[in-house]
């Protein structure tokens, strides 16, 4: 396997889930030898002092503002040590022997460099969106019109068997301390939404396999430190609109900002259209 392990729990205004998350692993994880960092990202709760005093073998890094998803993350991965490297959410509930098996799926694929394990809700559902494809103008208007139409998604996210991808969700993320030194870090100016997508994107261009790999499974309880629907909506705006700007020409620049007000419009009026019943 590939060593040492290091696993990155990031958590904001999230301290009963973050002391959930870590109960689930982190006393194995220090009998087999991993470091364990959780980044608080300015949160405003008891979560430093409680970690502390439950996980003292936990190194703690905090922020005394919250500086989004890819630069917390990134407080943790500078003081990251291991060949393999595991990014969590504080939200996310997964035992050991699920986690051992990221780096070990790493170690047996040499030519990947990021993967994701299958992620399931509260339910025990697959959840929606834990992989998808670069979204190019042509991907996002196809997903755009399957869901005003009613219809199913484009991908299917019970797949069975590993698969490679465009991108897998940052939500729980093990990538290869090779595959990092070579691309850098996430890119700090995408505060939510899209940096996973921005950095598997740059570990393909270098080489890298992106895999969403569906025999190792977590909980995702989702959505516990995001902001309210409102802001989230403008974040996922903001970053799509700094994706296109890195990474197409300026004419799709244009379009996206036209597709994106044309969408809100439709989208609006079939939420306004009664549904029958």
């Amino acid at each position: 396997m590939l060593s040492p392990v290091s696993v990155i729990v990031l958590s904001y205004n999230t301290c009963d889930l973050t002391l959930t998350c870590l109960a689930q692993f982190a006393a194995d994880a220090a009998a087999a030898g991993w470091q364990v960092i959780v980044v608080d990202n300015g949160s405003q709760d008891e979560t430093t002092a409680a970690v502390a005093q439950v996980y003292p073998q936990v190194e703690i890094v905090r922020s005394e503002q919250n500086r989004g998803f890819a630069a917390g993350n990134n407080l943790g991965l500078v003081r990251s040590q291991g060949n393999a490297v595991i990014l969590m959410n504080s939200d996310v509930l997964a035992p050991f022997s699920t986690l051992a098996a990221l780096p070990l799926y790493l170690e047996q694929h040499p030519a990947v460099g990021a993967l994701s394990p299958r992620l399931l809700t509260q339910d025990g559902a697959p959840q929606a969106f834990a992989f998808g494809g670069d979204p190019t103008l042509r991907y996002l208007l196809k997903r755009g019109q399957r869901r005003l139409l009613g219809r199913p998604p484009l991908h299917d996210w019970a797949v069975a068997s590993p698969i490679d991808v465009d991108w897998v969700s940052g939500a729980c993320m093990c990538v290869r301390r090779a595959a990092v030194e070579q691309i850098g870090t996430l890119d700090e100016q995408f505060f939510l939404y899209f940096e996973d997508n921005d950095w598997c994107l740059r570990m393909r261009k270098g080489g890298w396999k992106v895999m969403y790999v569906p025999a190792c499974a977590v909980v995702h309880l989702g959505g516990r430190s995001e902001p309210r629907r409102r802001a989230a909506s403008r974040h996922y705006r903001d970053s799509l609109r700094r994706f296109y700007h890195k990474h197409y020409s300026p004419a799709a620049n244009m379009l996206i900002a036209g597709a994106l007000w044309g969408y809100s419009i439709l989208l609006r009026l079939r939420l306004l259209v009664p549904r029958s019943q």
